[in-house]
């Protein structure tokens, strides 16, 4: 009898924690992080502000609604939020963001294909078009663009 209890238990628990995020994107589990290292300091100062954390709650990944946030998230793609990140917390951001960039073709990054429309399946949707101001924000980030 205590053993169906514990199920039950466990049950609701698995399916009150899926409906916190209803964009749930499992993926696969991205390789570690290997030599595409594009500039932090963009990273921080547009690429988090602008496109991750974007100031529109609808486009941000981390916002309250958003299934990036490292607590809640749904995804390989779990990040530290706040209103005021450390540098320490910017840098393991940076970390796992990494893993999802291609510096060998910048465009087929998945933290670029999978928010774009029309390129991957985004279990939170199209975020932005191609040929976007977000796109640009983002090519801007390696050396020789997308």
């Amino acid at each position: 009898m205590s053993s169906l209890v514990v199920r039950v238990a466990l049950t609701s628990l698995l399916l009150l924690g899926l409906t916190g995020c209803p964009t749930v994107d499992l993926g696969q589990e991205p390789p570690p992080p290997g030599l595409c290292r594009p500039d932090i300091a963009y990273y921080q100062d547009v690429v988090w502000v602008e496109i991750i954390d974007s100031p529109d709650p609808e486009l941000s990944c981390v916002n309250a609604s958003g299934c990036h946030q490292r607590a809640n998230g749904r995804s390989a793609l779990r990040l530290i939020t706040g209103p005021a990140l450390t540098p320490s917390e910017h840098t393991q951001n940076y970390e796992v963001v990494t893993r999802f960039l291609n510096c060998g073709t910048p465009g087929a990054s998945s933290l670029l294909t999978k928010p774009i429309s029309g390129v991957d399946p985004h279990g939170g949707g199209d975020l932005f078009g191609p040929a976007s101001a977000t796109e640009d924000l983002f090519c801007g980030w390696f050396q020789d663009g997308c």
